[in-house]
């Protein structure tokens, strides 16, 4: 039975696009890593040549007599109408979103398959799949019920503990939740699951089923008038399957609820009125965001991100989504750069000189100038890499610069200690003296004796019997102004924006750059090393689509953006403050509220959060301590992931146990100090700072000018309203390859295997294999890392780290000018840095 489907979208470049294909159609952006053919049938394809379309994005099939669309493990997701989806049932009209693209599919089904899907309704199996032994309904809210003809579909939503990324997946029944896709059973009474794994050893192979409560027999299923009620059912699972931290066996579902399994907290959104209609017959419809047009008009394109600007570096939520493309297309000043020839994989030098502008060349090259570029950079210098040996491309020359304005907008200033480990010293690779021993040496100089024997004490005694000592900001940067002049940063330094690398064919990489101004030149170097940092910001998508469509940018921010206003205007007038997430940013605003109160007690703050929080991440015997839903560790990671056990257990682990053991010892956590705790409960006690769970449902305008935010808290049918003067988005920091355009395009011309946390897949020594060039190596340092044999990649240890295994790789590869530091080398240096002296 050949269905045909119309295809429509709009390409930035080639404008309207439109294709008829016969079902099935694969979808992606190689047509080389496409299906040809599914079950001896001839596969049409959908080619979308954009770095956010996977090479197989998804499949359209037919499946039960109804059209699917089906999600191929891509990494940006499946979009039907506003909402992410594994599987999910098309109807003509619908809306997909693939990459950046927005796509309408057309389609008429023949009419026998027409009547079919119009008639389904959901069978139920003559025998039960799986046996309750009891079920907790004391106390309980009145379940959710689907109305008698209403599809069984369960919208689950959870963070990733490692990465703090949101995932929404909408469901139809039954779905199987474990950590191995292969444990996970693909049917249950004939009836097709929805299969969903979660990385951590805490959660069972097959830990979890939930399904209509019929299915499972249990008691005072049916619900009101017998409409069919959600349940879920743990199957015999070592860690246990919790509903609002109650530890069940089978348990009805309601609306709202929060499920935990390991360190995961799923929270439940149930479609209680989804029958279907006469206009739109589908038995499994997908919620649409209120923000959709009923009329059929594309919603405006929005993003869970906020990009840094590539010319200023700066936050700018005025970025496009899309990256601007890189090779040979005219660029906002008209120029055609970089030139036609890098579109191959491999580049002539010859070819760069022929171009007329100026060709570099040096030994090693690190493209960002961040803290990551310098760190290499120091390491090189001391193992005896002359300064004009090494080139650092980047955008401004003070190294921690980035670093040192997202530290002031998320309210650090240079008198605050940072979240970092005494030893973590990145101007000094020995790590000693520590930055606490220094502190404690300019106190007691300054005759603060007391305050100077408490540092050392902290040192000595962290973190059983005392707080864990952390340098603060002004004092990191003092030392990393002092070793960047001691090495000759300013000499490695170079100004610009790195738009393309390739390899050459020489064995070398070339590197496509400007300098502003029109300016252009290009580098070629032996070694390559990427240190970009975060690509942008996270971004709640309710917050963004109430910026998209008001325009206001004063009243909802990004803890990282600059928003002192924020502050200035509430000790002036007081009013309501609303933060969302509960990580170390989240804990900082609320102790700058706190200070603000000194000025206005009008002041009232309320701290957002999807679900509670009740306990800490488990690893072995060890636990996290939770008090008021926030999760402490001192450091990000355990310390033991530095240089402990569990950075030798990483490195040898598999990709796959690599996720695993991160989820399990990451999470949103925030820093274990009185001096906050104190904060919160004082808070907490006299009323102005309060703590509230839901799920948000949208953010509008008030008439009097302030923001309305709409939630849907457990067990309430109906919505909470939430006044406000300020939203701060405290949610993190975004480390995907793809929203990086040097990056994306590095993945999508050398196909660069990507790791299970859709980060870059690097060796143990942080190289990546896939771009070698005769002896030309890459190497990759922080975020884009994560997932690899470290799991602090994004600390100033963990920066030090891979810039040590770096340099003892190109040891190895006996590198130009580089010599093994032994013992009496690196004693001789460590005196050259105590006396400020130059390495050389």
């Amino acid at each position: 039975m050949d269905i045909e489907i119309k295809f429509k979208w709009h390409d930035q470049d080639a404008g309207t696009q439109q294709q008829n294909l016969k079902v099935p159609v694969a979808i992606g952006k190689e047509a080389s890593q496409l299906p040809t053919e599914i079950s001896n049938r001839p596969i049409s394809q959908l080619v979308l040549a954009q770095s956010k379309v996977s090479r197989y994005h998804a499949l359209i099939e037919v499946e039960q007599e109804q059209l699917v669309i089906i999600d191929q493990n891509s990494t940006n997701g499946v979009i039907v109408n506003g909402r992410r989806v594994s599987k999910q049932v098309l109807n003509s009209g619908d809306r997909l979103g693939i990459g950046d693209y927005t796509i309408t599919v057309e389609f008429n089904l023949p009419s026998a398959l027409a009547v079919l899907q119009a008639s389904t309704v959901v069978n139920q199996p003559s025998q039960p799949t799986q046996v309750a032994t009891e079920l907790n309904t004391a106390n309980e809210p009145e379940a959710t019920a689907l109305s008698a003809n209403a599809t069984p579909t369960i919208e689950l939503s959870w963070e990733d503990p490692a990465t703090g990324e949101g995932v929404t997946q909408m469901c139809q029944l039954p779905v199987v939740m474990g950590r191995e896709v292969a444990k996970l059973p693909l049917e249950l009474d004939r009836r097709p699951t929805v299969q969903l794994t979660f990385s951590s050893l805490q959660v069972s192979r097959y830990h979890a089923l939930i399904d209509l409560a019929a299915n499972l027999n249990l008691p005072g299923s049916g619900g009101t008038a017998g409409s069919p009620k959600l349940a879920i059912a743990d199957q015999n699972s070592s860690g246990g399957t919790f509903v609002n931290e109650q530890k069940i066996t089978s348990q009805i579902l309601n609306h709202g609820d929060v499920i935990r399994l390991g360190p995961y907290q799923i929270n439940v959104a149930i479609a209680a009125e989804m029958a279907p209609s006469a206009a739109n017959p589908a038995i499994r419809p997908t919620i649409v965001p209120s923000s959709a047009s009923s009329a059929g008009n594309a919603s405006p394109k929005l993003t869970s991100t906020i990009l840094f600007n590539p010319s200023t570096g700066q936050p700018d939520p005025n970025q496009p989504n899309a990256p601007d493309p890189l090779v040979g297309a005219a660029s906002s000043s008209g120029s055609n750069f970089p030139p036609p020839s890098f579109q191959a994989q491999q580049v002539a030098v010859q070819d760069l000189h022929a171009t007329g502008l100026p060709v570099s060349e040096t030994v090693y090259g690190t493209v960002g100038a961040g803290l990551g570029s310098y760190i290499l950079a120091d390491y090189l210098r001391i193992s005896g890499v002359p300064a004009h040996k090494i080139m650092a491309i980047g955008l401004e020359p003070n190294p921690y610069a980035r670093y040192q304005r997202l530290c002031l907008n998320s309210q650090i200033p240079p008198h605050e200690r940072l979240r970092s480990n005494s030893d973590s010293c990145p101007d000094n690779l020995w790590g000693w003296p520590s930055y606490a021993l220094r502190e404690a040496w300019h106190d007691f100089g300054k005759g603060k004796v007391t305050q100077a024997w408490r540092y050392l004490w902290q040192v000595f005694a962290e973190p059983t019997f005392s707080e864990t000592y952390t340098p603060r900001a002004g004092n990191v940067f003092d030392s990393i102004d002092r070793e960047a002049k001691r090495i000759g940063w300013d000499k490695i330094y170079h100004y610009g924006r790195v738009l393309a690398i390739r390899k050459t064919n020489d064995n070398r990489y070339g590197i496509a750059y400007s300098l502003g101004g029109g300016r252009r030149a290009f580098v070629v170097c032996n070694y390559l090393h990427l240190a970009i940092g975060y690509a942008a910001l996270k971004f709640l998508d309710d917050l963004q689509a109430y910026r998209a469509s008001t325009g206001d940018f004063r009243s909802v921010v990004n803890a990282y953006e600059q928003h002192d206003h924020v502050y200035e205007e509430l000790e002036r007038n007081g009013g309501t403050i609303i933060i969302r997430g509960r990580g170390i940013v989240a804990s900082r605003i609320v102790q700058r509220i706190h200070e603000a109160r000194k000025k206005n007690s009008h002041i009232m703050l309320v701290h957002l959060m999807r679900s509670p929080k009740s306990q800490g991440n488990k690893f072995g015997t060890a636990q996290r301590p939770v008090e008021h839903h926030y999760e402490f560790q001192p450091f990000n990671w355990p310390k033991a992931c530095w240089g402990g056990d569990l950075r030798v257990l990483l490195e040898s682990a598999s990709a796959e146990q690599r996720k695993e053991l991160i989820a399990d010892w990451g999470g949103t956590t925030t820093a274990d100090r009185g001096d906050w705790k104190m904060i919160v409960d004082m808070g907490i006690q006299q009323g102005w700072y309060q703590i509230r769970f839901g799920t948000v449902e949208k953010v509008e305008k008030a008439a009097n000018g302030k923001t309305i935010t709409h939630i849907r808290e457990r067990g309430i049918q109906s919505q909470v309203q939430i006044e406000a003067d300020f939203i701060v988005d405290a949610t993190g920091l975004d480390a995907n390859v793809e929203a990086s355009p040097l990056m994306a395009d590095l993945v999508d011309r050398y196909h660069l295997p990507i790791n299970p946390m859709q980060r870059l897949a690097v060796e143990n020594d942080f190289e990546v294999a896939a771009l070698r060039n005769g002896k030309g190596k890459v190497y990759v340092s922080g975020a884009a890392t994560l997932g690899g044999p470290y799991a602090a990649v994004d600390s100033f240890l963990g920066l030090q780290y891979s810039a040590q295994r770096i340099v003892d790789g190109l040891v190895a590869a006996k590198a130009p000018n580089l010599k093994y530091l032994n013992g009496f080398g690196s004693f001789a240096q460590w005196l050259k840095w105590v006396n400020n002296r130059s390495p050389d």
